[in-house]
Parts: C-alpha cells; sequence; structure tokens
C-alpha cells in the first residue's frame, strides 16, 4: 500500500498541480487576468443569481394556443394533400376549423375512401413505446371527413414545443453577452429564466416574450375600406395593425416566412437605423420568386401579427437578402436583429413572475458563506491537529488541496456556485475529515494490537478505504438523484457535493497516503504515537 511506482507519483503530482492552476484564476481581478499570457486558464467560477444578484423570471405557455397553431399549420398541410393526393386530386369544399378540428366535404363520394387514408397518411406514432397516433380520422355524414388532433398528440406537440423555446430562450439571452444564464423548464408548460448580473428585467422581458414570427405578405389593394371600417376582411385576408397606429389589409398567406433566415443585423440607410436580413439558399430562392412575380405591388413585413413595413417591391430580390425599414432607434433594430437571428418562438410566452435580485444580498451571502466555510475549516483543522499530530497535519493539507481541486474542477466545467453550493463545498470539507478519522483510527487499532508501523500504516489505509469507498458511493447515489429530479437550487447543491465526494476520496485516500509513504521512506521511524 506505501509502494508507489513513479508513473503514480507523477499522476498525482501534476493532477493536483492541474487543479491548482485552474483554481488559480478565481483569485485574480479582470486586470490581472486580462495580464495573463494566452496560455493559462481563465475560467473563473460563475456565480449564480442568489451570490450576484440579477433577474428572475418565470414564463407559461398556453396549451391551448399550442392547440391553435397546430390546427393553423394543419389547416394548410391538409389543404396541399388533397390537392396532391396519389391518383390525383380531391376535391373538397368547406374546409373549415372548429371545435378543434378540421373537416371538409368530399365532393365526389367516390374520393372517400382515398380522402380518408390521405388524413391517415399524415398521422404520426407518438413516442416510440406506445401505439397512440397524433391525428384521428373520422367521416361523419358520409361526405364529412374530420380530422382531430389527439390529446396524445397536442400533449407531444406541447412538449416539443416547450423544448424548442427554452432553445430560443437560450440564443435570445446569449446574444446579450450575459454569463452563465439558467434557463429550465419548470413543469409542462413552464420556463424559469435567471441571468445573473442584469439588473433590468423589462429589457430581458422585452427581449424573451416576443415570439418574432417573421412573415411576408402582400398587401390587398382591393379590400373595401367600409368593410375594413366595420373590421371585416375580404375572404383570404386579414386586417392587421400597422406601426403607425392603423390598420393594414393583406393576404392570409405569407409569402415567405422567417423560419429561412441564417442572419440579421443593425446598420444603418441613409442616416436611419434599420435591419438588414439574409436568407439561406432555400428561402433566398423563395424570396426571390416571390418578389419576381409581384414587381410594382406592396408587401408587408409582419413581426407577430403587426405590419412594422409595408414597402413597395420595385425590382425583384435575387440575392437573398434585404432591409427592414421603420420607425426604429439603435436600441430597438440592435433587438429586432437579435429576435430574427435567434429564431421564433414555437408558442407564445407570458410574464408570470419576476423579481431582481440586488448584488448587496449576494454580496452578503458571499461574506456569510466565506466566513463558515473558513471557520469550519479551521476548527477541523485545530482538531484534526490535536487529536492525530502529524497524521493530522497530513489530513488538513489533504482539506485544503481539496478545497483547491473543487474550485479548479467547477472552473473547467463552468459550473455556476449558488447559496446551497457553498452548503455542499463545506459539507465536504466534513466528509474529506470523516475519511482520514477512519484510516487514523483503524492504524491505531493496528498499533493497539502490536502491529509494526508499516504493517498498521497498510492495513489502516487498506481496510478504511473500502469502508470509505462504500459510504460516498451511496452519497454519490444520493446526490445523483437530487441533480435528476432537483431544480435550481438542489442542482447547484448536488453538482458541488458530487463533485466533493470525487476529489475528498482522492485527497483523503491517495494523496494522504502519498504523504505518509514520503515521510516512511525518509525518516524510517521507531515509533509512532497517534
Amino acid at each position: 500500500m506505501l509502494d508507489f511506482p513513479r508513473w503514480k507519483i507523477w499522476a498525482i503530482t501534476l493532477t493536483i498541480l492541474a487543479g491548482t492552476i485552474f483554481a488559480l484564476p478565481n483569485l485574480l481581478s479582470e486586470r490581472q487576468l486580462a495580464e495573463l499570457p494566452d496560455w493559462l486558464p481563465r475560467q473563473q467560477l460563475n456565480l449564480g443569481l442568489d451570490l450576484r444578484g440579477g433577474s428572475h423570471i418565470l414564463l407559461e405557455a398556453d396549451p391551448a394556443d399550442i392547440a391553435k397553431a397546430r390546427l393553423e399549420t394543419l389547416e394548410e398541410v391538409v389543404r396541399t394533400e388533397l390537392r396532391q393526393a396519389d391518383g390525383g386530386a380531391i376535391g373538397f369544399r368547406d374546409l373549415s376549423t372548429r371545435e378543434g378540428a378540421i373537416s371538409f366535404t368530399v365532393r365526389d363520394t367516390a374520393d372517400i375512401d382515398r380522402a380518408v387514408e390521405t388524413m391517415r397518411a399524415m398521422s404520426r406514432p407518438v413516442g416510440q413505446l406506445t401505439a397512440q397516433r397524433d391525428l384521428d380520422v373520422s367521416v361523419m355524414d358520409g361526405t364529412r371527413v374530420v380530422v382531430r388532433p389527439t390529446a396524445a398528440g397536442i400533449a407531444a406537440e406541447t412538449d416539443a414545443a416547450m423544448v424548442q423555446a427554452v432553445e430560443v430562450i437560450r440564443r435570445r439571452i446569449d446574444e446579450l453577452g450575459t454569463r452563465e444564464p439558467t434557463i429550465i423548464r419548470q413543469g409542462d408548460t413552464r420556463i424559469v429564466v435567471q441571468v445573473p448580473g442584469l439588473q433590468d428585467p423589462d429589457a430581458l422581458k422585452a427581449l424573451i416574450g416576443k415570439t418574432a414570427r417573421l412573415e411576408f405578405r402582400l398587401v390587398n389593394l382591393e379590400a373595401d375600406p367600409a368593410m375594413v371600417a366595420e373590421g371585416r376582411a375580404p375572404p383570404g385576408s386579414q386586417i392587421l395593425p400597422n406601426a403607425d397606429g392603423g390598420v393594414i389589409v393583406v393576404q392570409r398567406r405569407a409569402l415567405i416566412t422567417g423560419d429561412q433566415l441564417v442572419d440579421s443585423q443593425p446598420t444603418f440607410q441613409d442616416g436611419m437605423p434599420v435591419v438588414s436580413f439574409r436568407f439561406d439558399s432555400v428561402g433566398g430562392r423563395r424570396f426571390a420568386k416571390a418578389t419576381q412575380e409581384n414587381v410594382g405591388r406592396p408587401f408587408a413585413i409582419v413581426l407577430d401579427g403587426q405590419v412594422i413595413s409595408a414597402p413597395r417591391i420595385n425590382e425583384p430580390i435575387l440575392g437573398g437578402s434585404g432591409i427592414i425599414s421603420g420607425n426604429f432607434t439603435t436600441q430597438s433594430a440592435n433587438e429586432l436583429a437579435i429576435l430574427l437571428r435567434s429564431g421564433k418562438l414555437p408558442v407564445a410566452l407570458k410574464v408570470i413572475e419576476e423579481r431582481t435580485v440586488g448584488p448587496d444580498l449576494g454580496a452578503d451571502s458571499i461574506r456569510a458563506g466565506a466566513i463558515a466555510s473558513a471557520l469550519a475549516t479551521l476548527l477541523v483543522a485545530a482538531y484534526m491537529i490535536v487529536t492525530y499530530g502529524r497524521f493530522g497535519i497530513y489530513s488538513v493539507a489533504a482539506l485544503v488541496l481539496n478545497a483547491v481541486i473543487i474550485m479548479g474542477v467547477m472552473s473547467v466545467l463552468g459550473a455556476t456556485l449558488t447559496l446551497p453550493g457553498i452548503a455542499g463545498f463545506v459539507l465536504t470539507i466534513g466528509a474529506a475529515v470523516d475519511a482520514n478519522v477512519l484510516i487514523n483510527e483503524r492504524i491505531r487499532e493496528e498499533l493497539r494490537k502490536g502491529r509494526a508501523i508499516i504493517g498498521s500504516i497498510e492495513t489502516g489505509y487498506r481496510e478504511a478505504s473500502r469502508t470509505i469507498f462504500d459510504a460516498n458511493v451511496t452519497n454519490t447515489i444520493a446526490a445523483v438523484i437530487m441533480f435528476w429530479f432537483g431544480s435550481g437550487p438542489i442542482k447547484g447543491f448536488a453538482v458541488v457535493l458530487t463533485i466533493g465526494i470525487v476529489t475528498s476520496v482522492f485527497t483523503a485516500v491517495t494523496v494522504t497516503r502519498l504523504m505518509v509513504s514520503f515521510w516512511v521512506r525518509r525518516s524510517r521511524p521507531q515509533t509512532l504515537v497517534l
């Protein structure tokens, strides 16, 4: 047990050295970090919302909106599938959406079976282990086909929409340049957003609360002003609010949407802030075709159901890029560019809770946590030295190395330190010392039996290590369960606890054994007082 091959000594030494190097940036200021050579690590621990302060927002999606959006998409798909059905187009009429379903009447009764099969071919299985489908197709009155999304299909659509919403929100916040935001789902339809260091929740709400659905639609120039004044739009058209406070009639069907956008940047045109955009190859071709076919006609640029600009197509736009102009300020142009770059939210989210945590509270928490950690370390160190002498000093050295390596590992992983994380950090101090207590007490027991010093030390480490490993395996299982099922602060506690368990076993068992091995080889002690 006390024989260490040279490779193992180097491995332990390099591990300690790496942990120290990665932990050092946490002791340096931003100016000192900037002066470090490029090859040295600069990653620091990220402080959570409870330590650094910032904004907390709870968002919620309405499942009814998801179901409505699903029906709107399905309506267009049904129309297209009937027109492109195998064996020729299927004639239909009275296609409508009501009571959560889409229905239409087949003109020729001979096409009923083909229409039903076409609709059922659109249905997809929900999950891999169930026989449930996302659509239910039935026939009413002999000629009317009803396509209804199933409850399982809506649930799957909601889950997919929430997963996509989390990623869209993350991209938008990343564009702000903030560090380590916490964006997690809470339940089926809620998302928690925490941005440390951001003290302006209104700006955060303005950025992440917009759906950012961009559409390009033709303006209906033939709409009757009297009908529009009464709030009635011609068939196939829709009345939308304009940016100047008025209304404008546009075609319901979009020429192209913002789904194919690959870039969007704020810029200036004639000294005024505008937003430039660029489509991918598919979107560029569709945009070019749409503008070629409608030269001389005005088209509306619609964002989240509001017309922000309605320029006239003077010539085909063939380059796959364009400019969105309007009454933008520099800030609003930048916000719109961020929204378009990050993509549209698949569902509208409303803010149901918001709060701002001041940095003063975080500073007090850091101070209290530092005092608690230092006091715990000093008291434990004093007890170990008084109780176990030289072996207590080795335990204290391992304790310090354990704290350093924990900071280094968390810095490398980019983990966020929260107040519960500090509690987990303090808890690992006790766990690390507990392992050394087991080892030292077992060595004492072997010495009382009259065993030789080296034999006592070897037996003490070997036998105690089994108990230490067994105990820490159960602790690790508990930490993993907390991380898996917990959220927010509980996850922060579980992360620090898991890292601390691994590093404490390494320092308390392996590192102290190496120290004892060096001492025994150098001093050849004849007696051991422990």
